[in-house]
């Protein structure tokens, strides 16, 4: 009896000390997320400000700041660029990232280990070397500063990403579908058709979403090779703000996350984020 009424207490004590702990961290978390909420919040708030001055809290609320977007060319145009930039380079990064990361994923040679490790290469370099040293090599190879070098440039940067997503999904795929879509007669290119292709799916659609998302993004790439006619938004939109700091960034900043947005959900529509993850 003794020990039964001492350990009950303990057990109540414990149960108590459990509740506050995952009342903690209910709250931990919920801070961490408003932490990061926050400011993207405040930047969509402040884009419908009547203030011709970025100010929080506001006095009131206009869609001047919209209006803005489509009077100032530039901010229409080098949007336009973006998306240009952001989906050709995802289709070159698929086309030369995925036969790589096929041919790396299923050769256990040092040199296909060496090639792996060396795929990281774009986005390990800092962007600024990576930039100036392309600068160089491409105006050597007179292609300057063109809508084709941006376009090279953000291919290079995407092709990581790509790469990686569709190594590591094709890893974890046994080698048994494919051997045994070629016992039962299948081509060498049936089985990569109807086997790979569909297998490495979520892999592909992962990589191409981060490429897009980081190229509409990119800074320190796109301004080596910005021009008049092929500056991306986030080059348009640093000059700006050294001239004049209202808030059209603001709402050509929450336009831009609108695109992401937008990504997300059309691949979701059409394919699924929970499959993006599958293996």
């Amino acid at each position: 009896m003794t020990d039964l009424t001492t350990m009950a207490p303990l057990a109540e004590r414990r149960q108590r000390l459990f509740g506050w702990g995952q009342v903690l961290l209910a709250l931990y978390a919920l801070l961490f997320f408003v932490f990061l909420l926050m400011p993207i919040v405040i930047v969509v708030v402040v884009s419908f400000s009547s203030e011709s001055f970025i100010a929080f809290p506001m006095t009131g609320l206009s869609l001047q700041w919209y209006q803005r977007i489509i009077d100032y060319e530039p901010f229409m145009q080098s949007l336009l660029v973006s998306v240009e930039i952001a989906l050709l380079s995802a289709l070159a990064g698929i086309g030369l990232g995925v036969p790589a990361a096929i041919w790396a994923a299923r050769d256990r040679s040092l040199l296909a280990q060496a090639f792996t490790n060396f795929m990281l290469a774009p986005i390990s370099v800092p962007a600024i070397l990576l930039g100036f040293s392309l600068l160089y090599m491409l105006s050597a190879m007179a292609f300057g500063v063109s809508f084709f070098a941006l376009f090279i440039t953000h291919t290079i940067v995407a092709i990581p990403y790509i790469s990686r997503t569709v190594l590591a999904v094709y890893r974890a795929i046994p080698t048994d579908y494919e051997e045994a879509a070629a016992v039962l007669g299948a081509s060498r290119l049936r089985v990569f058709v109807d086997v790979t292709v569909p297998l490495i799916k979520p892999g592909v659609f992962a990589g191409a979403l981060f490429a897009i998302l980081i190229s509409l993004d990119n800074l320190p790439l796109s301004f080596f090779f910005g021009s008049a006619t092929s500056s991306t938004l986030p080059v348009i939109m640093l000059s700006y703000m050294q001239n004049q700091f209202d808030p059209s960034i603001a709402a050509i900043a929450t336009v831009q996350m609108l695109i992401a947005l937008v990504a997300l959900a059309i691949v979701n529509a059409f394919y699924g984020i929970d499959k993006l993850t599958a293996a």
